[in-house]
């Protein structure tokens, strides 16, 4: 077999393809279609139908040639090649100067999609002596439109954000009006919080990326090495306050960076109706966190038209969010000289509160020697006889290692060392901890539990759950002010710190607050907790569930304060699951260096005591028990989870008729096998100035997937699905905005009641939750990315939690569509398609229809890409876009 390798060995060290789609030596290669910068474009919107290409290869130097092959780089089967005397190394044509011969590519495909081929001619000089071979490429890019391409298509060719360049301007600052407290805090702050800002010399430094530069000043280079050393050391109680504080700083500098892609220009106002005092602004996002803006918070204004010197800012607090839009307070000195419709230059700013708690807590955690929780090494043997157990939930019972998880919580026999619930996905973890927590309140009378989440939607299941079966009066659900009410569950409405006459949150005393036995918040809010100055180890337990999505520091806001847990007799208890996705952080330098890695995941890493013992293979469950139950999936869908991630120890114990419910679909590859994995030849796309991704190829087959669920329920082995039952999971946040689209202009989706409730959103957003039946789209369909993907953990490849995550969310049915030829290159992701292909769950594009790329194939691709963050925006930002964290 003929290889170009010798040659296209050449091609990653030339800048440009421009040598090889050259002509030379007088040999010119034309066609019937345009040729531009070496491609030839071909569209069509004609399934199984044949597209013909000529191409006309002329030689119009002085000597003879031998035209001794063409081929293609990488071989599929939609593409052939046809020419009449049947060029090859063996049977060559001769070319005289000014002969031509014409060759066809054929194209025909019986999927829609994006097919891509690289066209490589040979040709010999006849000059004696001259064996030099002549390599001549052409690129042919055939797409079979679907018909959405033209609804969901790039509404303007991409060209990259370019962010504005800010000359510093003198400014006057006209100060606002703020939401006025209806109601007295109750709650008087007793432990202060400063403002912990960063020093000048870091920003600079940040700007380089952490590397020597002749752009830096002497006095800052000076401090470049001992930054260094201190994000570079190993963690230690030593540095432990300096090295957080430092990850905080350099996550804090991006995101004021970020937070700028929001800003709008010359943007409309008008009066609010029902408030005169107030101006209502449009922000398209904000309903859904993107970005976040809450009761309190502040946006700074300038007239469009002002150009004088200094510019008047004016600042604007939110006193309300309504769906897309704010409602804001202003001076009078605006109001006064304010008409409906002038337009307004728009700045958002940073809530820099949560950061300000972390700060605190890891400065609080060691002046309060917490060394023994957060680096445990060993059992102080404190720990009492595990007890009998009288479950509340009688479910438990049939499940031995939530038992044991129970009891070891109820003995204390970690202690210090936090006890770590380590729940993989559908294994009941808020269950056992929930259980835990009631056994405590029954155990001991005097015994107070704070119960905390990162998010409020998992603070609240909790609190909704520990009020079940007891005296639901000893259960309080803290929220913070900005908090809005229409969010809370009914259930919590009586048990909570709204104040119903005044429609707002009201922070209890400190000694109202200390009576409750179980104290449900946010981590940021139990910060609230701090300020108020909660005595000395008041609280004998502290329960953080889904501890691995929250940053370290995060975690350490409940549990250091003035030590709300009382190291050696308090018991800190984590729940989460290291497996799967960590915190949503935005800059490279702070995941680089360890601020994604949750408390839970940093001690299963690290720590010995919460490691596997050999030889046994087992945890010890004095310090971590695993939860083995899976009570969520079928097992076909669990089964390639289950087996990279957590040591094929998981057992199906899913209700049989709920996994079942989609196995007989008439629409599966294979019956009683409910797992897709659908191969598209999709295009990655980009459009205007967004640079996120997306493919209109895989959304054509995700709503031909959605609708015929829909469509189909209730028969043709379907069980009943409603909309809500159904997910759509996608990396990249353009991709989420055209699924979106197309569900709204297709006239069949939109006539079903309720489609509004199918969700559309990233694997993030996805954590913790559970469908009947999810999708999954992954978009990348280049190898001109992956390596960006890898090095900024974007998308699905080289993402090991990402994809667990996707692949854990369905109970009955999973639908995976992507290109085989890209995924394959991923370890993790070859082992799901080749499941797929072995249990006849695979349908689509085959790709055993074309041949491997070798990597150096993949590395030509990546030749030109070199992906920046646009004026220092994070790539995260631009590419995912993820939701602007507002729990407090």
């Amino acid at each position: 077999q003929f290889s170009f390798s010798h040659q296209l060995a050449a091609y990653s060290s030339i800048p440009n393809r421009q040598h090889y789609i050259s002509d030379k030596e007088g040999i010119v290669i034309t066609s019937d279609h345009n040729i531009k910068n070496g491609k030839i474009k071909i569209t069509t919107q004609s399934i199984q139908m044949t597209y013909v290409v000529k191409l006309n290869i002329q030689n119009k130097a002085g000597g003879s040639i031998h035209f001794t092959l063409y081929t293609f780089l990488c071989r599929m089967c939609c593409f052939s090649l046809q020419d009449e005397k049947k060029v090859t190394p063996a049977c060559p044509i001769l070319l005289n100067p000014g002969d031509s011969y014409e060759v066809e590519v054929h194209f025909r495909s019986s999927q829609f999609g994006y097919f891509p081929a690289t066209l490589v001619f040979e040709f010999r000089p006849c000059t004696q002596g001259n064996s030099k071979l002549i390599h001549i490429v052409r690129d042919i890019e055939a797409t079979l439109q679907t018909p959405l391409a033209k609804d969901l298509g790039p509404t303007a060719p991409y060209k990259p954000y370019k962010a504005p360049v800010s000359q510093p301007v003198h400014t006057i600052v006209e100060e606002g009006f703020p939401p006025e407290r209806l109601v007295v805090q109750q709650l008087k702050d007793m432990v202060s919080l400063g403002l912990y800002k960063y020093p000048p010399f870091l920003k600079l430094l940040v700007k380089e990326r952490l590397q020597d530069s002749d752009n830096l000043q002497p006095t800052v280079r000076k401090k470049l090495p001992s930054v260094k050393a201190l994000l570079e050391a190993p963690l230690d109680a030593k540095r432990y306050a300096e090295r957080f504080e430092l990850l905080l700083h350099l996550e804090k500098l991006q995101m004021e960076v970020d937070i700028k892609r929001y800003d709008m220009q010359g943007q409309l106002m008008t009066r609010d109706r029902r408030n005169q005092r107030l101006l209502v602004l449009k922000v398209p996002g904000v309903a859904e966190n993107r970005p976040s803006v809450l009761t309190g918070d502040h946006l700074m204004v300038s007239r469009a038209e002002d150009k004088g010197k200094p510019i008047t800012m004016y600042k604007g607090y939110v006193h309300r969010v309504e769906l897309e839009q704010v409602k804001l307070g202003f001076s009078i000195k605006l109001l006064q000289n304010f008409v409906d419709n002038m337009k307004f230059n728009v700045e958002f700013t940073l809530n820099c509160f949560p950061l300000r708690l972390q700060h605190r807590a890891v400065q609080l955690a060691i002046r309060h020697q917490l060394g023994p929780v957060l680096f445990p090494s060993a059992t102080s043997g404190w720990g009492s006889s595990l007890p009998e157990l009288r479950l509340y939930d009688r479910k438990l019972e049939n499940n031995p290692e939530q038992c044991a998880a129970v009891r070891h919580i109820l003995s204390g026999v970690s202690k210090p060392a936090p006890y770590l619930v380590f729940g993989p996905p559908g294994t009941g973890k808020t269950v056992t901890i929930v259980e835990a927590i009631k056994q405590v309140r029954k155990l001991d009378p005097q015994a107070r539990v704070l119960a905390c989440a990162p998010s409020n939607s998992a603070s609240d299941l909790l609190c909704e759950r520990v009020r079940e079966h007891g005296d639901g009066h000893t259960v309080f659900r803290l929220y913070a002010g900005s908090r809005d009410p229409g969010s809370v569950p009914t259930a919590l409405l009586n048990c909570c710190n709204l104040d119903k006459s005044n429609g707002c949150f009201v922070l209890p005393s400190k000694n109202t607050l200390m009576e409750y036995k179980v104290l449900v918040s946010t981590l940021v809010t139990a910060g609230r907790l701090v300020s108020g100055g909660i005595p000395v180890g008041h609280f004998s337990h502290i329960f953080i569930d889904e501890a691995g999505h929250a940053m370290e520091p995060e975690c350490i806001i409940a549990v250091a304060g003035k030590r709300l847990l009382q190291p050696g007799t308090g018991q800190l208890v984590l729940a989460g699951d290291p497996k799967q996705l960590g915190p949503i952080l935005r800059s490279p330098l702070a995941i680089q260096h360890g601020l994604g890695l949750s408390l839970l995941e940093r001690l299963m890493l690290d720590n010995p005591l919460y490691q596997k013992a050999k030889p046994k293979g087992a945890y010890d469950e004095h310090f971590v028990s695993k939860l083995l139950h899976n009570y969520r999936s079928h097992p076909a869908i669990l089964r390639i989870p289950n087996e990279l991630f957590y040591d094929g120890e998981l057992q199906v114990f899913a209700d049989h008729h709920l996994r079942e419910s989609c196995c007989t679909w008439e629409h599966l590859p294979k019956k009683d096998f409910p797992v897709v994995f659908h191969g598209a030849m999709g295009r990655d796309e980009r459009e205007a100035n967004s640079p996120s991704f997306f493919n209109v190829t895989e959304i054509h087959i995700l709503m031909d997937y959605l609708k015929k669920l829909l469509q189909t329920q209730g028969k043709k082995g379907l069980a009943t699905l409603s909309p809500k039952e159904i997910g759509i999971i996608t990396p990249y946040r353009k991709q989420v905005e055209k699924i979106n689209k197309a569900i709204r202009i297709d006239k069949e989706l939109n006539q079903l009641k309720n489609i509004k409730e199918l969700k559309v959103g990233s694997v993030e957003e996805f954590q913790g939750q559970e469908r009947k039946v999810i999708m999954v789209s992954t978009v990348r369909s280049s190898a001109t990315y992956v390596k960006m993907d890898k090095e900024f953990n974007l998308g699905f490849l080289t993402n090991e939690k990402r994809f667990n995550v996707a692949m854990t969310r369905a109970k009955a049915l999973l639908i995976v569509v992507g290109n085989p030829v890209i995924l394959n290159k991923d370890l993790i992701w070859k082992r799901f398609i080749h499941y797929c292909k072995a249990e006849g769950g695979y349908t689509g594009f085959d790709y055993a229809d074309i041949e491997e790329e070798d990597d150096l194939v993949t590395r030509l691709a990546a030749l030109n890409i070199q992906e920046d963050a646009e004026g220092g925006c994070s790539l995260i930002q631009q590419y995912m876009e993820p939701q602007w964290r507002n729990e407090q």
